[in-house]
């Protein structure tokens, strides 16, 4: 498959699943953060290793979408929460945009820079072509890119370190 394609939240999903750690994990969510506000623009070439992408992602419009575990469900006033805590963390002001650009395709995986909060490093995105689906997903260490994982209780829940980052979209015909 070949061509050039501009994707956004109309044409699959982005997601950040996030886990707990601490003495205190079992009162903590692992949540479901759905980007809501992103756009991709992709290059499909033959042979694949000719193909590009580039991603931008809304700090902005990361939104909560389910919390599991806990010791209470997660509710609203959690979700807005969390939300706020996310800009904080992630300092949406002066970062207003995650970004990744490949710098290698290859059959089942993508190469490239990821920048979160102005610091820009490498990552490697497992992916799979199934017609015109393409899902992926990678893990994304935060410390890496200078950002401390969330913690409460003095420091008894903290969000893991690891966040999983998945997609899953479907190419315009």
């Amino acid at each position: 498959m070949q061509g050039e394609f501009e994707l956004g939240p109309d044409d699959g999903r982005l997601l950040i699943r996030t886990g707990r750690s601490g003495l205190g994990r079992r009162a903590g969510h692992d949540l479901t953060i759905e980007a809501t506000r992103w756009s991709a623009s992709v290059r499909a070439r033959e042979p694949v290793q000719e193909s590009s992408v580039a991603v931008s992602v809304e700090v902005d419009g990361l939104e909560v979408r389910d919390g599991t575990g806990g010791a209470l469900p997660l509710g609203d006033q959690d979700r807005a929460d969390i939300k706020r805590n996310l800009r904080k963390i992630l300092d949406s002001g002066r970062y207003p945009e995650i970004t990744f650009v490949s710098t290698a395709v290859g059959e089942d995986a993508v190469e490239g820079d990821l920048t979160i909060m102005g610091r820009t490093k490498p990552v490697r995105v497992a992916a799979s072509l199934d017609g015109r689906r393409v899902r992926g997903s990678a893990t994304v260490t935060q410390t890496r890119w200078g950002i401390k994982p969330y913690s409460a209780f003095f420091g008894a829940l903290k969000l893991a370190d690891d966040v999983e980052v998945e997609f899953d979209v479907t190419l315009p015909e």
